[in-house]
């Protein structure tokens, strides 16, 4: 079966309650057992908290030199960009030591230099967090009425393969999050499930079995994003030649979670999607043919996204006979500075 036709399976049994197909089928099991009690001997675990990244980042495009003769300041009457991360530990940032090297503060840094506008972060995401948490996160997102966010990125799906949660329910909670999102006028960029294939020390046949599961619940996870009006960025190739070819540099210590380098690759890959859903992304929406961009049905484009990391998958017309549409865009990355934030004020 096509991965396309498996993603639209998973989406629909989310959508409509069914119990939908396991992660892994039951014959294979057995087989894998084995590799998987090797995998959690080798493959290590960060159990430090990830650093609080909070605050105000860009404070500089806030405020504009005033005349000669002022001493103070002159303030911009721009309000910050509302900037909320969920999700889990990748989305948190575990691993790293500095705030300013997580995923968060690297975006929200990025996210105001193309702005040219202060942009304040909240991040809730928890390490260790499965699809079924947004629920509680979105909660807190969205609890506090005069601080609703303009944009959200959520990095989650890793958990819910090494965990087995059936993909139905796991794109079920992922789907539910971002339509409480985007009803409360937020902007939603998904990160989607990265290829735990390329994690050093997974050995064959796991590996083949992650990467397989992770690229099928990525697939299905865009389908249920798009759906309810979301974008979505592939993080699984990221995890995978990059990765692969320099897992030293781009894994941190404990060989499991991103390195400060490898949470800076995933950000340039999710930080035009973050802008452009803002409308600040200077490039044309219409899809640039020799990247290989263009309209498809939306499963067809989730399953080429799932395959190829960085892609972003995008909603733009109504359902039809083959359910949605969605456009495919390979933006340009660019390099994110990485200033230290301004803690918010209490």
């Amino acid at each position: 079966m096509s991965r396309a036709r498996v993603a639209r399976r998973i989406a629909a049994g989310a959508a409509y309650g069914g119990g939908g197909i396991g992660l892994i089928g039951a014959a294979a099991v057995g087989v894998v057992l084995a590799e998987v009690q090797l995998a959690k001997r080798s493959v290590g675990g960060s159990h430090a908290d990830p650093p609080r990244a909070d605050g105000r980042y860009g404070r500089a495009y806030g405020e504009i030199s005033g005349p000669p003769d002022c001493s103070e300041p002159v303030r911009l009457c721009s309000e910050p960009v509302r900037f909320a991360m969920l999700g889990d530990s990748t989305a948190a940032g575990q691993g790293v030591h500095r705030s300013g090297q997580t995923p968060g503060a690297l975006l929200a840094s990025g996210l105001a230099a193309v702005a040219e506008r202060p942009v304040d972060l909240r991040n809730v995401a928890l390490p260790g967090a499965q699809s079924d948490d947004l629920d509680r996160q979105v909660t807190l997102i969205l609890s506090d009425p005069s601080w609703v966010p303009d944009v959200c990125v959520i990095m989650i799906g890793a958990n819910d393969v090494t965990h087995r949660m059936p993909p139905t329910r796991s794109v079920r909670h992922l789907s539910g999050a971002v339509r409480r999102l985007r009803t409360a006028g937020a902007e939603v960029v998904v990160g989607t499930c990265p290829d735990l294939g390329t994690v050093e020390n997974v050995y064959q046949p796991l590996r083949w079995l992650a990467r397989r599961v992770s690229r099928q619940l990525a697939a299905a996870q865009t389908i249920g994003v798009v759906e309810q009006g979301g974008r979505t960025v592939s993080l699984g190739d990221l995890l995978g030649p990059e990765f692969a070819a320099n897992p030293r540099e781009l894994f941190g210590p404990d060989n499991y979670h991103p390195s400060a380098e490898g949470y800076a690759t995933a950000a340039m890959a999710v930080l035009p999607t973050l802008c452009a859903a803002l409308g600040l992304w200077p490039e044309e929406e219409r899809p640039d043919l020799s990247r290989r961009e263009g309209f498809l049905p939306v499963a067809r484009a989730a399953a080429q996204a799932a395959a190829e990391g960085g892609t972003e998958v995008t909603p733009v017309m109504p359902a039809g006979p083959r359910g949605p549409w969605a456009l495919i865009k390979r933006r340009r990355r660019r390099r994110i500075p990485t200033p230290e934030p301004t803690p918010l004020p209490h």
